[in-house]
């Protein structure tokens, strides 16, 4: 069975959440497993990430928040678990995170994603499903892939359930990431994270920063097009749908979308493939 999964990030205004709302019940019609909230680096969005899971909880559908331990301390996190747990939270997504502007992995109680699995465990035993995130290209902060490898090893042996992908345009990279790490023992779910195109500066910005690399072929065709918007999103949906095709036939278990909080790119995607 193929999985369904959308990302959201926490909104900054009131306008912004009732939008969210909107594009949370229209993905909700199409029965996803779960959808993720992200999480501000040191926990900047704490709160606003919490008021997002409520909503999406309240509505009956599973909800899974990230959470990261840069900055929080284990009494913050604990905290945190406890209210998750209170509000019927079975799934999370355990990240490093984001290091806040000036601050230090130094500076944290729990400076590793593995750490923090195992805090969620040690804490909480087997009530939440554990997610963590994939890098097929290597995290843009890693030494090398090999090092890369060893580090998703230990946080899928520090009690993770599934892992979810960084984005990526070449599907070579995720299959041979997963052939990769099933050598080296790793036997839990690895589900692509796809990301829709439909902006290519804003897409072309976002790549750069997390080292998800744009194609030469995709990125030439999408410089082409300039400001027609009409003809990227449908080039992005033709690319995109191709990838995903071959993704699904090779053996990947799901999609998660990272949605931006919108709903008709992911959609047409998904509609493409069922």
């Amino acid at each position: 069975m193929t999985t369904l999964s959308f990302e959201f990030f926490p909104t900054k205004t009131e306008e912004g959440t009732e939008k969210l709302l909107k594009v949370r019940d229209e993905l909700a019609a199409f029965n996803p497993e779960f959808f993720s909230v992200t999480y501000g680096a040191g926990g900047s969005t704490r709160d606003r990430t919490y008021a997002i899971v409520k909503a999406i909880q309240e509505r009956g559908i599973a909800a899974a928040p990230h959470l990261s331990c840069v900055g929080d301390s284990k009494d913050d996190l604990r905290s945190l678990l406890n209210e998750y747990k209170d509000l019927g939270i079975d799934r999370i997504v355990a990240l490093r995170g984001d290091l806040p502007s000036g601050a230090g992995l130094a500076s944290s109680e729990l400076r590793y994603a593995n750490e923090l699995v195992e805090f969620i465990r040690e804490e909480t035993g087997d009530h939440f499903t554990l997610e963590v995130a994939a890098y097929p290209e290597m995290h843009p902060q890693a030494t090398s892939f090999e090092s890369d490898l060893e580090r998703f090893v230990n946080k899928v042996k520090a009690g993770a359930d599934s892992a979810i992908t960084q984005y990526f345009f070449n599907a070579d990279s995720y299959f041979y990431f997963v052939d990769r790490v099933r050598d080296m023992g790793v036997d839990i779910p690895i589900i692509p994270g796809i990301m829709p195109i439909t902006n290519y500066s804003k897409l072309a910005r976002f790549s750069d920063a997390c080292g998800a690399e744009i194609p030469r072929w995709i990125r030439k065709q999408l410089e082409a097009y300039g400001d027609n918007n009409e003809s990227i999103q449908q080039f992005g949906e033709e690319v995109v749908t191709e990838m995903c095709h071959r993704l699904l036939e090779g053996g990947a278990p799901g999609i998660h979308f990272y949605t931006l909080n919108q709903s008709e790119a992911s959609l047409r995607v998904w509609r493409n493939l069922v």
